[in-house]
């Protein structure tokens, strides 16, 4: 049966006693797209996936998953769906294999040992090695064969690359990828912008419990400030370069370096330094922090 949503919550609550952590979250992914779900620690996250899979149960509002409502059914959901937690916790006397195996014989065995040996050979994972004597990126890899590998419709993912060096990295995305073009959902959570801008269609920012915005991924970088240090061949007069969106922050004394930031756009701030001799250019980008600072500001101006 086609479903029109593989995630849908209207209006969820959560409370842990007289602490709201969700506030009414409102959520829509759709099948097969790659939904990045961004907040800081505390925002509601890990609460708002834990209600997806029955880990904890909301006091209000409407979810399912899959076209299922996960508190009438959660075997169902679990079945159809990889789970990668924030927090892994793994048997330490058993092998990789041994754990891999215990998760797959609890899910019912839907998994296959090819297709596990080669999710374990792309993520250079070895499988006979106890779990106690594994460092944090191989256990994190251990997490990822055991969510990947019966194949799952839908991947919910918290922080899938954390642990891992650089290069792994590239390959856990490469692989998340690779399971959308077979029609997988993803939902995953992650700190890493640049992660966020290379996978996902489209992003939701969650605030103090609530979605506050659903934008496409290159809109968060527009919204954030650039810092952005500019080395001129000869000095210039730097109030000039000072039009909508560019503020000059400072100057050398010789007046041929100028730090400015840059707010929306690139387009203008380019045009601009095109009427000037230019050395030198280095853009700073944002940090993901600094984009959320953007989304939690008050009405009056503080974060």
């Amino acid at each position: 049966m086609t479903v029109q949503y593989a995630i849908h919550a209207q209006n969820l609550v959560k409370n842990y006693g007289s602490v709201q952590a969700l506030r009414g979250v409102n959520l829509d992914v759709r099948p097969g797209e790659i939904f990045g779900f961004l907040g800081p620690n505390g925002a509601g996250k890990t609460t708002t996936i834990r209600c997806m899979l029955d880990l904890i149960r909301p006091q209000g509002g409407t979810l399912t998953v899959l076209g299922i409502n996960p508190q009438e059914d959660p075997v169902a959901v679990r079945e159809r769906t990889g789970y990668l937690p924030g927090e892994l916790n793994l048997y330490n006397n058993y092998t990789a294999r041994g754990m891999i195996n215990l998760l797959n014989h609890l899910g019912g065995n839907h998994a296959d040992n090819a297709y596990i040996n080669e999710l374990a050979k792309r993520l250079q994972l070895t499988l006979d090695i106890p779990i106690k004597n594994l460092s944090k990126g191989n256990k994190q890899k251990v997490g990822l064969v055991q969510a990947f590998m019966h194949r799952p419709e839908l991947l919910i993912l918290d922080e899938p690359t954390q642990g891992l060096d650089p290069l792994m990295q590239k390959e856990v995305l490469r692989l998340i990828r690779e399971v959308r073009e077979r029609g997988t959902t993803i939902f995953f959570s992650s700190h890493i912008i640049s992660e966020v801008e290379f996978l996902a269609d489209r992003v939701g920012i969650i605030r103090q419990g609530e979605v506050v915005e659903i934008i496409a991924p290159e809109e968060l970088r527009e919204r954030a400030l650039r810092t952005v240090q500019v080395r001129f061949k000869s000095p210039v007069d730097a109030q000039t370069l000072q039009v909508d969106g560019i503020s000059v922050l400072e100057t050398n004394a010789a007046g041929d370096r100028v730090s400015l930031r840059v707010t929306g756009e690139m387009d203008t701030f380019i045009k601009t330094l095109a009427h000037f001799p230019v050395r030198d250019l280095e853009i700073e980008r944002p940090s993901l922090e600094e984009i959320f600072l953007q989304f939690y500001r008050e009405p009056g101006g503080e974060a």
